[in-house]
């Protein structure tokens, strides 16, 4: 027995031994890659003056004096933004690949290829940061995807989200984040910086309005998307909105820490919007000065300011005893927790992504061009094929007109880079046309446009919005237009007098909607044969559409958003109670185009809906199956979206709750069975009398179709309460 503890004893001492011996490798313990994040973090903030830290609530979390580099944040919502309107890249752009808007991403439902296109962006991103070839430009920490929801048409940054559904919008979101953050174990290839929490869907007084609703809206939609992205999807940064929530401004709202730290375990980055910290005095009225401003916002979890002012305002607080240096410490910890995460802090040579430097451009790689084309391609809906006139037949088909503002270009907007080349409608069409000849009419030419249509077997019209507006910061000369800063004033078709004169000329007509948002398009859809969608900003955008308009690829892309037919089927903007009638969970009427809608060149047949048990407990999971068969005669994708009613629920749910979807592709007469899983925790609701989720004991309908409004099965399920 003492020849037993004589042992321990002395291998203790050998691995205390082992570990001065490690530690005496490094001036100071941070710097041991080897010790926890939390020992490091802890260290490096014990040597830091106040001046340092103070510093470091910007940014750019560096210590030079440490040897402490840090990175900045760079913008990346659908591709790496080191260029484009916004103008991210000066003085000089720098090319990057540019999918389509985050909106358009949606439309592909398809989280695995979001997924790529995040692990794209990320690739490029650490290219540029660590290349000497384009100057270590940019930074790691991105900020995107946006993690807000859709919930009224006119919103002007509609583009930038991935749509109306909680749920749906949450499971984009960590495929996004996955896809920029990486899955080596140990580093992330950039660190994913949401936006913007929270509730943050009108431009118009933005920087001071209150967006009001319930507790059980704020845990049931508007948090979801920030809650998966952080719980699932392993985000540990994001930025406050500007607004405030229920009179609180977000920038100092204690749901940061009460919700986001405390029960999601948000560790890393909190971000200011750039200018919420005078907001909070000159337009919110919450404070009355900078300091106390300051201090609010770092005593509830802001640790980087986008405002060059913070310095001297954090500076005062502290003299005034608003704020104390622990309450610093406290925060800037979690900044530098990204960083290590990033590699940042240690040797290259550990660090498998700062491999990511070598002599081929990033953004020239094969893969990175193919994931761009399969997202526009997917992205692509077809809304309308009246008498099946597409896909356009080159055999029959001698001619066609190209018409319309959006036919020869590809518009960017204001977080877009600058994308290493593109394909617009007219020459995708050209390049694949054939012997088709192709008649182009520009775009402020009525007649010649009119001329080109009777000159043609088929009129293409490409119509919709233009991203940026045409006008430069705060301004948009067409009310139907929006942007950053801009909510849209009305949702018709600016150009439908051009539909009506070229289908007047031709009524073998195609409109192309080129959109960021749903545009009413009541008369086209009225007469029009057939329509498409496509969002702006994608380098392939023109390729996507000319395949998709001669059957070279079968549409499968669905709406994210419900298309209303006027603005009197929309609650006020500034109503965020979504149960007065928004989304398709509460829309009161019949819309244009329901959420989840799209159509094929294929016909699809679902049958033998069956679940795993009849039964769903709490903690438990069933799987939900359904047979789909393609029955027509091209090879198409079918998206099979699973909702939920509940029928004796105690309060208030809405009329259908999309919990499950997946993307199928099908080759004729083929049949697959989809398999979707349906988890007992996606059924609670918010008891705000007991501060708690809830399980009711209850009877769900399960119900599985191809769009909230196209139900082909459904079954009834027993759910056990808690």
């Amino acid at each position: 027995m003492k020849n037993t503890m004589r042992l321990v004893a002395g291998l203790c001492l050998l691995a205390a031994w082992g570990g001065r011996t490690a530690s005496a490798q490094y001036q100071y313990p941070f710097q041991n890659p080897d010790l926890s994040i939390e020992q490091r973090v802890r260290n490096i903030v014990s040597l830091m003056t106040v001046d340092e830290k103070i510093f470091c609530l910007g940014t750019d979390p560096s210590v030079p004096r440490l040897g402490i580099h840090g990175t900045r944040h760079v913008e990346g919502l659908h591709g790496l933004a080191l260029g484009g309107p916004g103008g991210w890249g000066r003085p000089t752009p720098i090319p990057t690949t540019q999918f389509a808007q985050a909106i358009g991403m949606g439309e592909t439902w398809d989280p695995e290829l979001v997924r790529k296109a995040g692990g794209v962006e990320g690739y490029e991103t650490r290219y540029i940061f660590q290349s000497e070839k384009t100057g270590h430009r940019g930074g790691l920490v991105v900020r995107a995807p946006n993690a807000d929801l859709g919930r009224d048409p006119r919103w002007g940054r509609t583009e930038e989200c991935f749509g109306e559904d909680a749920f749906f919008n949450g499971t984009m979101v960590v495929a996004m984040v996955k896809g920029l953050q990486g899955d080596d174990p140990k580093y992330w290839l950039t660190a994913s910086l949401l936006k913007h929490f929270l509730a943050n869907s009108n431009e118009d007084g933005r920087d001071g309005s209150s967006s009001n609703f319930d507790e059980r809206l704020l845990r049931e939609y508007y948090s979801v998307p920030f809650r998966m992205g952080v719980m699932e999807g392993g985000s540990r940064a994001y930025m406050a909105a500007y607004n405030a929530m229920n009179g609180i401004p977000m920038t100092a709202n204690p749901i940061l820490k009460d919700i986001t730290v405390k029960e999601w375990g948000q560790d890393g980055i909190i971000c200011t919007d750039a200018g919420s910290l005078a907001n909070m005095v000159n337009r919110h009225k919450y404070y009355a000065d900078l300091p106390h401003a300051a201090a609010g916002a770092v005593q509830a979890g802001i640790n980087q300011f986008l405002d060059r002012i913070f310095g001297n305002a954090v500076h005062d607080a502290l003299k005034q005893n608003l704020l104390s240096e622990r309450d610093i410490d406290a925060v800037i910890e979690n900044e530098f927790r990204v960083m290590i995460k990033l590699g940042m802090l240690d040797p290259p040579e550990r660090v498998a992504y700062t491999k990511i430097k070598g002599d081929e451009d990033a953004w020239k790689l094969g893969d990175h061009k193919a994931v761009a084309k399969q997202v526009a391609l997917e992205s692509v809906v077809l809304l309308k094929n009246a008498g099946g006139l597409l896909p356009l037949d080159r055999n029959t088909v001698k001619s066609v007109a190209v018409i319309g503002p959006h036919a020869d270009s590809v518009a960017l907007d204001w977080y877009s880079g600058t994308p290493p080349y593109t394909i617009t409608p007219l020459d995708g069409i050209k390049a694949i046309a054939g012997a088709v000849k192709v008649n182009y009419a520009a775009n402020n030419d009525d007649d010649a446009a009119v001329n080109a249509a009777k000159q043609s077997d088929v009129a293409i019209v490409f119509v919709g919005n233009h991203p940026t507006c045409g006008a430069g910061w705060a301004k948009c000369p067409t009310p139907s237009d929006g942007k950053e800063a801009m909510d849209r004033k009305w949702i018709d078709l600016e150009q439908e007098a051009l539909v009506k004169q070229v289908y007047a000329a031709n009524p073998k007509t195609v409109v192309v909607l080129v959109s960021s948002f749903p545009i009413a398009i009541n008369w086209t859809e009225q007469n029009v044969p057939a329509i498409l969608h496509i969002t702006h900003n994608a380098q392939e955008e023109g390729s996507a559409i000319a395949e998709v308009l001669f059957g070279d690829y079968n549409p499968g892309g669905r709406l994210v958003q419900t298309f209303p037919r006027s603005l009197d089927q929309v609650p006020a903007k500034m109503d965020y109670d979504i149960r007065h009638g928004r989304t398709y969970m509460y829309f009161q009427g019949n819309p244009l185009y329901p959420f989840g809608y799209g159509l094929s060149y294929s016909t699809f047949r679902y049958s033998n809906l069956k679940t795993s048990a009849a039964t769903l407990r709490a903690g438990g999971e069933i799987t939900v199956s359904v047979d789909v068969t393609n029955t027509g005669k091209w090879q198409g994708d079918e998206v099979v979206q699973l909702y939920v009613k509940h029928l004796n629920s105690s309060v208030e749910r809405p009329i259908k709750e999309l919990k499950g979807f997946r993307r199928v592709s099908l080759a004729p007469g083929q049949t697959r069975t989809v398999v979707l899983p349906l988890k007992a925790e996606t059924l609670v609701y918010w008891d705000m009398a007991r501060q708690r989720w809830d399980l009711e004991a209850d009877q769900v309908s399960l119900m599985v179709g191809s769009s909230s409004a196209d139900v082909k099965l459904d079954k009834t399920v027993a759910v056990v309460g808690e």
